[in-house]
């Protein structure tokens, strides 16, 4: 055979690396394409099972196994990464829902989660219906007979009302539903989903698995591998690919998860202990407190917090006031997302989304991060008192 071209030899190189290499962090596979063997191993690869490699959109080993290291935190048996916290959460829409069905979730539920429902009824056939988070066991008297998905939210994560997932979930299962349980607020860490009953946990990466605020990626997982298996289709037909490299950013994160999460629990109980003696408030939304609603089901099923919550200031105050108090802070930064280390605000006329919520004044959602909270303590001290000028 003759010596190939430099053209040929660049992309055919010869070199092998030795095995035993070992090192803490995995490794980082690129991959579109995945190469066989042989044409047996080709034509017997069963991506579903994650016991063969068959395209890069399927799983490699570094998204492998950070799916299997999410499992493990939620105490389940199989993973599929998203794009982002909303694809997982279509994912699981897609692959339990047809024309037809029936879908119910939480008025507190994730506001992308909310417009899913509302694209679903108007163009798939799909009835949503939304109920009070909670309702616990009174939920039996929604369910219908075409009820197959029933959404929970544990908090809300602008209002923050705690809900019974325990009593939803065995109504749920009485009547052949399945249970979905965005646990985004936990981390997988305060609260375990399978433990009060839900069927599907749903994670969004982005927040405190990240920690470093710069990647999108969502996550299902399930105990059930026939139920994995509905919605590994869904993933593949949706095209569900993610990065090898955001997929390692993840994994880098997760072994300091457990650090950053209570850490961003103590700051967040300082700074709420501190608000709630404020004049200016008349509510705090942080269910580790007697007046968020559903108090006693944290303190039931929760072990920990997190560093989200919100508050809302008395009536008094204009929604432009407000809004010059979100302006006047400065370590402060206005931003949606949140798990990471910088301490983030967002105001909320929560009367527009939802006519019903009894409390008059603004809520103002904070997310505390790594920062000393007494530096956020002073930076919102100093911001109320322009709330009233």
């Amino acid at each position: 055979m003759k010596k190939p071209a430099p053209s040929t030899s660049i992309i055919h190189d010869p070199y092998t690396p030795p095995d035993g290499f070992s090192a803490f962090p995995p490794a980082i596979h690129h991959a579109s394409t995945v190469l066989f063997p042989n044409v047996a191993a080709m034509r017997s690869g069963d991506w579903k099972s994650k016991q063969a490699y068959t395209y890069g959109l399927h799983g490699t080993p570094t998204t492998f196994t950070l799916e299997a290291r999410l499992a493990a935190i939620e105490g389940g048996a199989h993973g599929l990464l998203a794009p982002s916290g909303l694809a997982a959460i279509a994912m699981v829409d897609m692959a339990l829902l047809k024309a037809g069905d029936d879908v119910l979730m939480p008025q507190n539920v994730y506001y992308p989660n909310s417009e899913m429902g509302s694209w679903l009824a108007r163009d798939f056939g799909v009835s949503a219906r939304y109920y009070d988070p909670l309702i616990g066991a009174g939920i039996a008297e929604l369910i219908q007979p075409n009820t197959k998905l029933v959404w929970a939210e544990a908090p809300g994560s602008v209002t923050m009302e705690v809900p019974d997932v325990p009593a939803i979930a065995a109504a749920a299962h009485a009547k052949g539903a399945l249970v979905a349980l965005d646990n985004t607020w936990s981390a997988g860490l305060a609260l375990k989903g399978f433990d009060v009953g839900a069927d599907i946990v749903l994670q969004a990466l982005t927040k405190y698995q990240s920690g470093g605020s710069d990647l999108l990626m969502g996550a299902v997982i399930t105990r059930d591998r026939a139920l994995n298996d509905r919605i590994a289709m869904a993933h593949m037909r949706l095209g569900m690919g993610v990065s090898a490299d955001d997929a390692y950013l993840v994994m880098r994160g997760l072994s300091s998860l457990k650090v950053r999460f209570d850490a961003h629990d103590a700051g967040a109980r300082a700074v709420a202990t501190w608000l709630q003696a404020r004049p200016e408030v008349t509510r705090m939304l942080h269910p580790a407190f007697a007046d968020c609603p559903g108090h006693d089901v944290w303190q039931r099923d929760f072990t920990g917090a997190g560093g989200l919550f919100s508050f809302t200031l008395d009536e008094r105050y204009t929604e432009q006031q407000t809004d010059r108090f979100v302006d006047a802070l400065t370590l402060f930064k206005i931003g949606y997302s949140w798990g990471g280390a910088h301490s983030l605000v967002m105001p909320y006329n929560v009367q527009r989304m939802r006519p019903n919520w009894p409390d008059k004044g603004t809520l103002v959602r904070l997310h505390i991060g790594l920062e000393d909270p007494q530096d956020l303590i002073a930076d919102l001290a100093q911001a109320l008192a322009e709330l009233g000028k």
